[in-house]
């Protein structure tokens, strides 16, 4: 008879989400996974696999919390500038609180960290983008044919550059003390929308 699981494999792989997500991959040893997960390191390895595989997960996890969000805030009904600029200065007021600037964007940080040598790390990476930046110029485009957004304006050139400022602000964020930065930056990006 098969044993039955003397943990909740979801609520390791949440603390397994904060943990890499604190830390960064390579800074995370997968003692220090046993000890936060409180589950023993064969029990992690025959439910996530090895510490990779449980990363890769975590960052599934993670990338699963974040575009309903965004299809929701970019979908609604009505003008969709509104929404546009609101996801721009959520992103810079995230980017910029003490209690989340120090974490980064989990997205952010596995691009910096791990994809440059991890090739599935690098095109979860650039998954996640590519939705962020279909979601971007998808709302982009209902904006200007609704003339929010002025005819010349590339919908697609605009949510390329925005994908590249909300990924650029989370990194300044994360390392930068001084949250005008963020804010200004942001704030020009939104000028160009009008």
């Amino acid at each position: 008879m098969a044993r039955t699981k003397e943990f909740d494999p979801d609520a390791a792989l949440r603390a397994a989400l904060e943990l890499f997500w604190r830390r960064g991959y390579e800074a995370t040893s997968m003692s220090d996974l046993v000890e936060h997960l409180g589950v023993g390191r064969a029990s992690i390895y025959a439910t996530f696999g090895n510490k990779r595989e449980l990363y890769l997960k975590a960052l599934t996890r993670y990338e699963q919390g974040l575009l309903p969000d965004l299809l929701r805030d970019l979908s609604r009904p009505g003008p969709a500038l509104p929404g546009v600029r609101s996801l721009v200065r959520r992103y810079a007021a995230e980017s910029t609180a003490d209690d989340q600037r120090l974490h980064g964007c989990f997205v952010t940080n596995t691009a910096a960290e791990l994809a440059p040598h991890d090739a599935d790390a690098a095109r979860r990476v650039e998954r996640n983008w590519d939705q962020l930046e279909t979601v971007l110029h998808a709302a982009l485009a209902r904006a200007r044919a609704e003339g929010e957004l002025p005819a010349g304006r590339d919908p697609q050139a605009l949510a390329r550059m925005l994908l590249v400022l909300l990924q650029g602000m989370r990194v300044v964020g994360k390392a930068s003390p001084d949250p005008a930065r963020v804010r200004d930056a942001a704030e020009q990006a939104l000028a160009l929308l009008d």
